[in-house]
Parts: structure tokens; C-alpha cells; sequence
């Protein structure tokens, strides 16, 4: 992993007390990556990432992870608010659907991987506590998006996969109970309910194929995977 400092001005410190205990991936949704570079490094610009991820793997280093980049905005998990002083954000260099959204390059997500795999270690971050900018802000944002590789990321040990493996995670009763409960289900993963979107950031993260913002028996069986698996 090749890693080049790059600072930004735009952090400051974390609460006290507060720690890292969640890492977030982003896509900067630029036209390339050196204006996503640019803005993150521009104290007008008011934002930034502990790190960015180009394309060929290259990492770039902005904020000390000892800091509180500014990089989720408005955003909740959990119940709680300001991400910002509890995460370590990574930007991914991807134009995103508003520039031309594409695949992420073999190199670039073995950077992901190894950096990630580096931050978990030095933080104790839990696998559940790997999230999607969408999984914290759904109504507002969709990076890192639906072609984002979270299922081979999880089997390089960062994040969570779902992998239903009992016929009653979703039985025929279940599956039709409708949105309420579900709703319920996605509260106790994490997710902020109150926002509409909740449902569809979970596809988005978790089951890309059926971006539909409905509780399909699919969707329902891989949220009670998780759930099992977290013991929420």
C-alpha cells in the first residue's frame, strides 16, 4: 500500500472521551480525483477525510486518525449523532452517480482492504461498525453505492456479509408482516428509522441486486442474518 501525506487543514480535535469506533466509506463523487483531492485539502471547502483511496491504489493520508475530520456531515447510528467525532472516514475515488458511477479497480479495493484491515487493528473497530456513507445519512447520500464490493471485503475481514443460514429467518408470515417491522429490525441494526431512506441504504450495502426500498423476503432474510450474528 502505497501511502503519500497529503494534509488537510480542515479537522479538529474529538471530544473528550470520544474514540474511533467506526469507519466509513465514502465516495468522493468528483469528476477525478485530483479535484476530490483538491476540495478535501481546501480550507474553504469546510470538509475532509482522514484518507483517500485512488484509483491505483495510491492512499492518501489528510487528518490523524486522532482527529475529527469532517467528513459525514449530518448524519446518526445507533441513536447518536455527530459521526464525525466517533469514525475515521476514507474517501474512494470514484466519479458516483452523478459523474459516471463505475466499478471500483481490483487496486484500488486491495488498498481498501489493507487500509481498513489497519484502522480496525489500531481501533478495535467491530465489523458491524464498517459502514456505508449512506448506512449513516440515507435520506442524503448513497456512496459509497450498490457497486462498492462489501461481500469481498468481508471475506478479507473487514465489515460484515450477511449469510442467512436458518429456514425460520424469514418465513412466509415475516416476509409480509409489512414496513413497520421492519423498520423495528432495521432500528435495532443501527439504522436512524426516522429517515425514509433506512430501507433502501440497506439494500444498498447489503443486497445491491433489489434497490427497490421494499421488504422483499430476500432483504428481510439477510437484515435477520445480521442481526443474529450482532446478537442486536
Amino acid at each position: 500500500m502505497k501511502l503519500v501525506q497529503r494534509p488537510s487543514p480542515n479537522h479538529g480535535p474529538r471530544p473528550e472521551g470520544a474514540r474511533p469506533e467506526l469507519l466509513i466509506l465514502h465516495y468522493t463523487g468528483m469528476p477525478s480525483g485530483e479535484l476530490a483531492l483538491s476540495r478535501l485539502c481546501d480550507p474553504a471547502a469546510q470538509v475532509s477525510a482522514h484518507y483517500t483511496v485512488d484509483e491505483d491504489g495510491t492512499v492518501y493520508a489528510h487528518v490523524p486518525e486522532d482527529r475529527r475530520a469532517w467528513h459525514a456531515g449530518v448524519s446518526r447510528w445507533r441513536g447518536a449523532s455527530d459521526v464525525n467525532s466517533r469514525s475515521v472516514g476514507i474517501e474512494i475515488v470514484n466519479p458516483g452517480h452523478e459523474f459516471g458511477y463505475r466499478p471500483f479497480p481490483a487496486p484500488q479495493m486491495e488498498a481498501v482492504a489493507d487500509l481498513c484491515l489497519a484502522i480496525i487493528g489500531r481501533h478495535g473497530i467491530a465489523p458491524e461498525d464498517v459502514l456505508a456513507h449512506s448506512d449513516v445519512a440515507p435520506s442524503r447520500k448513497e456512496d459509497p453505492g450498490e457497486l462498492f464490493d462489501w461481500r469481498g471485503l468481508a471475506a478479507r475481514g473487514v465489515g460484515l456479509w450477511p449469510t442467512p443460514s436458518h429456514p425460520d429467518e424469514a418465513s412466509p408470515d415475516e416476509t409480509s408482516l409489512g414496513e413497520p417491522d421492519v423498520t423495528t429490525l432495521l432500528g435495532r441494526y443501527g439504522y436512524d428509522t426516522a429517515e425514509p431512506a433506512a430501507l433502501l441504504a440497506f439494500q444498498r450495502h447489503f443486497h445491491p441486486e433489489a434497490l427497490t426500498g421494499r421488504p422483499d423476503p430476500e432483504t428481510l432474510r439477510r437484515l435477520r442474518a445480521l442481526l443474529r450474528v450482532t446478537g442486536r
